[in-house]
């Protein structure tokens, strides 16, 4: 049964690492770029790992190290961080434990390392047990990196690549489109670097203007144009087109796997499956709630250190797990099943959405096999909106 509402005896742990070298022009996620309390942050993490041991049952198939920027950890944090899992988690034989990364944490030169001038960060993860390297690329093009106040150029950019791939298979980069100024040829070699490079998953986002960003400031003053929504649509067909031909399945709308090389983390997300959410802002789902924690490090460090959880929690309603489930489930290959609306959520909610399909039905934004609604190829850069039209509200 195709379902987001599934009891599962597995979930995956998300760690949150709130630091950065400096602040992305796009980004609101939440960071500080002051690395003083890195220290006393680790400790706080591994405190709230076992101090949340019991809130989930199961077995743990996934470790994703997100922020921020996890690649700014020195190995012996993330051995403090991982050994704490492993010590108090029942783990899968093979769990899969992505770390995000940055191209210039890398390939940076480590000669002057005070313990091995030969230090190799690359491999000192993967003997830690990271197994799958998510890298923040963005672009191959510096004038696009310095738009976006990347910090990394485009040659670490390339070579980062090329030095992940003698240690690991496993290997995921960003790319950003829908630039201001970017043309569809420049983004047409961004994607096609990428796949000559022979990296088996790429995730691609189009830019956002968030409130609040030294993005949105630039374009309210004009010192930038605004984000052009045709051409990112035309960012994405050329995407669909290129990642088609080359092999790639585009298993959820923003990635696009070789096959076996999908995000098992990602996957489990749009199947809702439980996580565990660890560290400031990072967010927690037991299929029945949603928790956040406070998105300050020093009130979370404060917090953890007094035995207390510094979170807010959510009950999800009955309509809360619909919605949820259309959005999600209408992002990936695998559609939304009229079978599990209805048995999940019962015939009034199968009823609504058939309504609400309806019209996207027959114009062509969404089609029908075997009971199951997927969003059509043509209309996928619209998806999140086709999907909101079929919320219950």
């Amino acid at each position: 049964m195709q379902t987001s509402m599934l009891k599962s005896n597995s979930f995956g742990i998300y760690i949150h690492i709130p630091f950065c070298k400096q602040a992305c022009h796009y980004c609101d996620f939440h960071f500080s770029t002051s690395i003083k309390k890195k220290g006393e942050l680790v400790n706080a993490l591994c405190e709230e790992l076992r101090l949340r041991k019991e809130e989930l049952n199961g077995i743990v198939e996934t470790i994703y190290l997100g922020g921020g920027t996890p690649s700014l950890l020195t190995a012996e944090e993330l051995r403090q961080i991982l050994d704490t899992i492993y010590s108090h988690y029942t783990l899968s034989q093979n769990p899969e434990i992505t770390l995000e990364a940055n191209p210039d944490d890398l390939v940076e030169n480590n000669s002057n390392h005070e313990v091995d001038p030969g230090y190799n960060k690359l491999i000192a993860f993967k003997e830690l047990g990271v197994n799958r390297l998510s890298i923040g690329v963005q672009s191959f093009f510096e004038k696009d990196l310095k738009f976006m106040n990347r910090a990394h150029d485009n040659i670490e950019a390339l070579d980062c690549i090329e030095e992940a791939k003698k240690h690991f298979e496993n290997i995921s980069i960003d790319l950003i489109y829908g630039i201001p100024e970017m043309t569809n040829k420049r983004w047409t070699k961004n994607v096609k670097t990428a796949i000559d490079l022979g990296v088996p998953h790429l995730s691609c986002y189009a830019l956002t203007v968030e409130p609040n960003t030294a993005l949105k400031k630039f374009i309210d003053s004009g010192k930038v144009p605004p984000v052009d929504e045709n051409a990112a649509r035309e960012h994405y067909e050329i995407l669909l087109d290129i990642t088609s031909e080359a092999g790639y399945l585009n298993y959820e709308f923003s990635n696009f796997g070789k096959p076996g090389f999908q995000s098992k983390n990602n996957t489990a997300y749009w199947e809702g499956k439980p996580y565990l959410g660890i560290g400031p802002s990072a967010h927690s789902y037991d299929g029945e709630s949603r928790s956040w924690n406070v998105a300050n490090n020093s009130r979370y460090i404060k917090s953890i250190a007094a035995g207390e959880l510094p979170s807010e929690k959510e009950i999800l309603t009955l309509k809360d797990k619909y919605n949820e489930y259309i959005m999600t489930a209408l992002r990936t290959e695998k559609g939304v099943s009229l079978r599990n609306v209805e048995e999940e959520f019962g015939l009034k909610f199968l009823e609504y959405l058939m309504d609400q399909a309806f019209k996207p039905l027959r114009n062509g934004d969404l089609i029908m096999e075997d009971k199951i609604l997927r969003i059509a190829r043509k209309s996928r850069f619209l998806g999140d909106g086709i999907a909101s039209d079929l919320f219950m509200v």
